[in-house]
C-alpha cells in the first residue's frame, strides 16, 4: 500500500473518478495521485542499471529487456524457474504507458472528490461490510490498535469493499513500466518484489492481478508494501490479499498503519471553527499546538468548546479560507503513508467517521471554484515566479513550495494568506 509518485496537494490529479489513479500502495479506487514518499523509494532494492534512453514500445523490445533483467533478478535471489514461469510470456501493455503519461491531466476539487468518496451509498456499503466482517475487524483492532472503521474506510476507497480489485496482469504492468525509461529503477524494484511474492507461494502468476500500475488486492498494496507488511491473518500459510476473503488484506492494512505509528483512540482530525481575524499563516502543517492552545486563539470545535486533547495538532484548510477547516493530529500523517493527497486522507478519515455514525462535514466549500488544470498550474507557478514570489519549480505540483509562494503573494496583496491556489488567484495574477 503505498502511494502514487506524482505529487498533487490541494488540487487532485486523478484518472477520472472510479478509474485507477497510480498508487504505490494500496488502487482501482478513489485514490487521487499524490507524491511517492522518499521512504518508499529508498525501500526499493537497488539495481545496478542505467535505464534505457528510450523504450521501443513493443513485445520485441520488452522481450530483450527481460533477457537483460534476468541476471539482475537472479542476483537479487530470484529462482531461475520462478523468473522463467513469470516472465517468459510477459506482454508489453501500451495502455499502461498511456495512463502513466496522462494521469496528471485530470483534476477534481476536494469537494467533488469527497462527494463521491464519502457518499451516502459508500457509507451504507461500509456499514454493511463492517457488519459482515465485524468479528474479524474487531480482532484485528485488538491486535494492531487500528480502529475497525479506519480499516474499513481504506477498504472502501481502495476497492469499494472488494468489488473492484483490479483485473490487469501485474507482471505485464510492472514489466512494461520497468522497461519504460521514465521510472525504470523504481518499477524494476516493484517487479522484483512481485517475483518474491510468487517465490514465497503467496499466490500464482495468474492470480497476481491488480491496477494498471501494479497495486493489488482488496486494499491495493504495491508489491514492495506487500513484501514488507502483508500478514497471514487466517493462518493458511499464504498472505492472500487477492481472494474473496478479505481478512489477510484487512489485517495487512492495520499492520501497515501500526508500523508507521498509528495511535489508537486518536482522531485523524476534527472539523473546527476559526475565529474572526484568524491569522491564516498559522494554518500550516509546521505549526503545532495543543487543542487548548488553539482554543486560546479562538479555534474551537463546532459546538464552541475546545477540541479534546489528543496531542499536538495543526490547522488544515484544504480549500482555503472559504472552505472547511480541520484540526489534524499525528494519525493524519500515518494515513498519508498510504496516500499523500490531503483529499484522500480526509476521505478515509471522514468515511470512517460516517461509518461509525458521525454526520457530514458541516461547513461549506467554495463550490463556485473549479480545480486548476495542469496547464493552469504551470501558468500559476510561472506568474508567481515572474512577480517575485519564486515557486522554485515549474512542475504543476501544488506542494509546500508553491503554497508558500502563494501565501507570500497573498500577504503582499493584502488578502487572506491561506495558500489556496484557486482560479480566482490565477485570474488576479493574469490581470497584473
Amino acid at each position: 500500500m503505498i502511494r502514487h509518485y506524482a505529487m498533487i496537494s490541494g488540487i487532485l490529479a486523478t484518472a477520472g473518478m472510479g478509474a485507477p489513479a497510480f498508487a504505490l500502495g494500496p488502487t482501482e479506487s478513489l485514490r487521487p495521485a499524490p507524491r511517492a514518499p522518499q521512504a518508499v523509494l529508498a525501500a526499493v532494492a537497488p539495481v545496478a542499471q542505467e535505464p534505457a534512453a528510450e523504450a521501443s514500445g513493443d513485445d520485441t523490445g520488452l522481450r530483450a529487456w527481460v533477457k537483460d533483467f534476468r541476471p539482475r533478478a537472479l542476483q537479487q535471489g530470484i529462482d531461475p524457474d520462478v523468473f522463467g514461469r513469470a516472465l517468459d510470456t510477459v506482454s508489453y501493455d501500451p495502455e499502461v504507458i498511456r495512463r502513466d503519461r496522462n494521469q496528471s491531466e485530470f483534476t477534481k476539487t476536494i469537494w467533488d472528490y469527497l462527494d463521491t468518496a464519502t457518499s451516502d451509498l459508500r457509507v451504507q456499503n461500509g456499514q454493511k461490510a463492517l457488519a459482515q466482517w465485524q468479528r474479524t475487524l474487531e480482532e484485528i483492532e485488538v491486535k494492531y490498535g487500528v480502529e475497525k472503521e479506519i480499516v474499513t474506510a481504506i477498504w472502501g476507497l481502495e476497492s469499494a469493499y472488494g468489488s473492484f480489485r483490479g483485473g490487469d496482469r501485474v507482471l505485464d504492468s510492472l514489466a512494461t513500466l520497468a522497461y519504460d525509461a521514465r521510472r525504470a529503477e523504481f518499477f524494476e524494484g516493484e517487479l522484483l518484489d512481485a517475483l518474491r511474492i510468487l517465490q514465497a507461494g503467496d499466490t500464482d502468476a495468474d492470480q497476481l492481478r491488480g491496477s494498471w500500475a501494479g497495486a493489488m488486492g482488496h486494499t491495493q498494496f504495491m508489491p514492495s508494501s506487500f513484501h514488507a507488511h502483508a500478514v497471514d491473518w487466517d493462518g493458511d500459510g499464504r498472505r492472500d490479499i487477492w481472494g474473496d476473503d478479505p481478512s489477510d488484506a484487512l489485517a495487512s492494512t492495520a499492520a501497515y498503519l501500526k508500523h508507521f505509528g498509528w495511535t489508537e483512540g486518536q482522531p485523524w482530525g476534527v472539523e473546527v471553527a476559526l475565529p474572526e481575524g484568524f491569522d491564516y499563516l498559522l494554518a500550516d502543517r509546521a505549526v503545532t499546538k495543543t487543542p487548548a492552545e488553539w482554543a486560546d486563539l479562538g479555534v474551537t470545535a463546532l459546538d464552541g468548546g475546545a477540541v479534546a486533547d489528543h496531542g499536538p495538532a495543526s490547522i488544515l484548510l484544504p480549500a482555503g479560507a472559504e472552505g472547511a477547516a480541520f484540526m489534524i493530529f499525528p494519525n493524519f500523517a500515518v494515513i498519508e503513508r498510504y496516500n499523500t493527497a490531503d483529499a484522500y486522507v480526509i476521505g478515509v478519515g471522514h468515511l470512517a467517521d460516517r461509518i461509525g455514525g458521525a454526520g457530514e462535514i458541516q461547513q461549506d466549500w467554495p463550490r463556485e471554484d473549479r480545480a486548476l488544470s495542469f496547464n493552469e498550474r504551470i501558468e500559476l507557478q510561472t506568474l508567481l515566479t515572474e512577480a517575485g514570489f519564486d515557486t522554485q519549480k515549474i512542475d504543476a505540483k501544488i506542494g509546500p513550495l508553491t503554497v508558500n509562494a502563494v501565501r507570500s503573494y497573498q500577504k503582499a496583496e493584502g488578502i487572506a494568506p491561506d495558500g489556496y491556489a484557486s482560479p480566482r488567484l490565477l485570474a488576479r495574477l493574469r490581470a497584473e
